[in-house]
């Protein structure tokens, strides 16, 4: 059986202020390439579907339509809901859409009950588990502590029950949730576009929990990461985060042979809408360094080191660089002195404190416009203090 493993689509969401749906749309273009090209028996979307649980009008349409071709190719689909998606919206009319052969999974109910399919070597049972909220099932499954591993220990429990009731079944897991091996280091597996599920300070789970399972398809992580020949992250198709700049987007195209032999992957690249890139300096530089040519079409973050903020640096930049989307301002200065900085108060005006403190931490003395503003804002501040509250309170009454 060839399974085809995907996740963490987000529709919905935009880059910075850019729009991504038509890259999405893209995305499901070449996701049906495949399912037709590699003869794709089993789709697999292991949550985060859409971007956030009321997801925008083209957001939905594009899912509806990438189900619909879907399943007019005669490929089953199973879906799971993850941490972004509303498992209602997602899971609405689920049963008709069974009968289609897209399966959406999006209830805690009906975890351990498996989607059927066969081959021929025999049954399979894909479960699909969708985005377990620990404090939404921790009361039905009496769970002993507040944490995404208890949950999914109590998932796999129900799981394992089932497959007992179906000797020579091979078995598919699908689950959106944070997983790590012993050797792994959580911190470098996430990146800053993922939404933290940190839940009493527990996030990670195990991946022990996934032992003996035939194939493990993860949602959740942004980056496909390899945690055993059977337990994969897909990772999302488009980079959403500068920090996902090095990944290498894509689907996994696993073969599922017979009952005891271990699976085959393949990852199947993802097309790139525009590529990412960081670049370091002073503007002038930045904007006349001919080597940067390359980077001329990628959407950019460029971090400024500039002793001095420069006037209109982002409109400066985007006269060469167009795509440039992110501006940080990391000036090169010397480290300044450790410790609180404890100003002289007695004797000094407060404009005086104020420009002190705009100099301290800006390390360059306030415009004239600057002071200006600073002066209205402490007549402001001043005149408020100055004013009789009795008298504010007599003048409302009338």
């Amino acid at each position: 059986m060839r399974l085809l493993h995907t996740s963490d689509w987000h529709l919905g969401r935009s880059f910075h202020r850019e729009g991504m749906i038509g890259a999405q749309a893209t995305f499901v273009d070449h996701l049906l390439e495949v399912v037709d090209a590699e003869q794709v028996d089993v789709v697999l979307v292991s949550g985060d579907v859409y971007d956030r649980a009321l997801p925008p009008v083209d957001a939905v349409e594009l899912a509806d339509e990438a189900f619909a071709r879907l399943a007019a190719t005669g490929v089953r689909v199973v879906v799971t809901s993850g941490n972004h998606d509303s498992p209602i919206r997602l899971g609405a009319h689920s049963r008709l859409a069974d009968a289609a052969g897209v399966h959406l999974r999006t209830r805690w109910q009906d975890v351990g009950t498996p989607v059927q399919l066969e081959d021929e070597h025999g049954p399979v049972a894909v479960y699909g588990l969708p985005y377990l909220e620990p404090d939404a099932v921790r009361q039905a499954w009496a769970l002993p502590a507040r944490s995404h591993e208890a949950a999914l220990r109590a998932a796999m429990e129900r799981v394992r029950a089932d497959l007992a009731r179906r000797p020579g079944a091979r078995s598919v897991v699908m689950a959106h949730a944070f997983v790590a091996g012993v050797a792994d280091r959580p911190e470098q597996l996430a990146s800053d576009s993922e939404r933290d599920l940190s839940v009493g300070g527990v996030q990670v789970a195990p991946s022990a929990l996934f032992d003996g399972i035939d194939y493990t398809a993860l949602g959740h992580l942004h980056a496909p990461h390899v945690l055993g020949d059977a337990l994969r992250y897909s990772g999302s198709p488009l980079a959403y985060s500068f920090s996902e700049a090095s990944h290498t987007k894509g689907s996994w195209l696993v073969d599922l042979g017979a009952r005891g032999t271990p699976c085959r992957a393949e990852l199947v690249p993802a097309p790139v809408p525009r590529r990412l890139a960081t670049v370091r300096g002073r503007l002038e530089d930045l904007v006349r360094d001919p080597g940067l040519e390359a980077v001329e079409d990628h959407w950019l973050q460029v971090v400024l080191t500039d002793a001095h903020r420069p006037a209109q640096a982002m409109a400066r930049l985007q006269e060469r660089f167009p795509h440039a989307l992110l501006l940080d301002f990391r000036p090169d200065v010397a480290p300044r002195r450790a410790g609180p900085v404890v100003p002289r108060m007695h004797g000094r005006s407060d404009l005086d404190i104020a420009l002190g403190f705009v100099a301290e931490v800006r390390q360059m003395e306030a415009t004239t416009e600057e002071e200006l503003l600073l002066q209205m804002a402490c007549d402001s501040c001043r005149i408020a203090e100055d004013a009789d509250p009795l008298g504010a309170v007599h003048e409302q009454a009338r």
